[in-house]
């Protein structure tokens, strides 16, 4: 595909304007990055404002997975700067909730959905020994609020994977965080299940920021308000200013649905 020629558009801020004098809480200025070889992210440049609802999309091996690291502070940047809420991402991490593509956790283990969620308050003060019982009443509010407490006592292995899914951001959010990041959080769903995570996902952007990877752009901007288009370099854009013909022109073809092949998983 040639490199698509569109300007970088400013961002929408959410709900509200922002004014302009206010710190975006994603700063990346000038940023490239490469695993000791090609780059796979070149000059990138981006500001993403407080309570916007970000979908960040674009082809396989564009860059998408390594830019939610780099904002992570999971990868350094080779070259430039990136910040989140005005600090190295590494510094920002108490700040962030983070809900990974996959999940390292053997579906055999008798672990409850309920200790899944816990796991999210490791790092908050707690000392070696059972979680106090503050912790425990946090993530079973987390739990509530995501229509799960009445599972909490279940196996995690025996909930559907709309269920897991909430489950996981549950355990994202007992860190109270300000951003959520969120690596291909529909993989694998139903159309059913995917309609109500993006649902969830719209109400929690009402107190927090939401960043999710998306390969389903047809699908995901109906929801998000701004579509950060990654494919070495990055174009910014109001789902607003989403047309046909820009989808063309982004994708070099007509765009149907794109939705995730489990079978062909993204890398970069």
């Amino acid at each position: 595909m040639n490199q698509v020629s569109l300007p970088v558009a400013p961002v929408s801020s959410g709900a509200a304007p922002t004014p302009a004098s206010r710190m975006p809480i994603v700063a990346i200025e000038n940023m490239s990055f490469s695993y000791d070889g090609p780059l796979i992210l070149e000059n990138v440049n981006l500001a993403l404002q407080e309570r916007d609802f970000i979908s960040i999309v674009g082809p396989n091996g564009g860059g998408k997975t390594t830019l939610l690291k780099l904002m992570l502070g999971l990868l350094n940047p080779s070259k430039g700067h990136i910040h989140i809420f005005g600090l190295p991402p590494a510094f920002a991490r108490f700040r962030i909730g983070y809900v990974p593509q996959h999940i390292h956790l053997d579906l055999q283990f008798p672990v409850s959905v309920l200790d899944v969620v816990l796991m999210g308050r490791l790092g908050h003060g707690r000392a070696v020994g059972p979680y106090p019982r503050s912790d425990k009443a946090v993530a079973e509010k987390a739990l509530a609020e995501l229509g799960l407490f009445e599972n909490h006592h279940r196996p995690f292995s025996a909930l559907s994977g709309g269920q897991r899914q909430r489950a996981l951001i549950a355990r994202a959010l007992t860190s109270h965080p300000d951003l959520l990041l969120l690596d291909e959080p529909t993989a694998n769903l139903d159309m059913v299940s995917e309609r109500e995570l993006y649902e969830l996902l719209r109400v929690l952007n009402q107190r927090l920021t939401v960043i999710l990877v998306s390969h389903d752009l047809d699908f995901v901007s109906q929801y998000v308000r701004t579509l950060v288009y990654v494919k070495r370099t990055v174009i910014a854009r109001p789902t607003s200013d989403l047309t046909a013909e820009l989808i063309r022109e982004l994708y070099q073809r007509e765009q149907a649905p794109v939705h995730h092949d489990p079978h062909h998983p993204e890398k970069g």
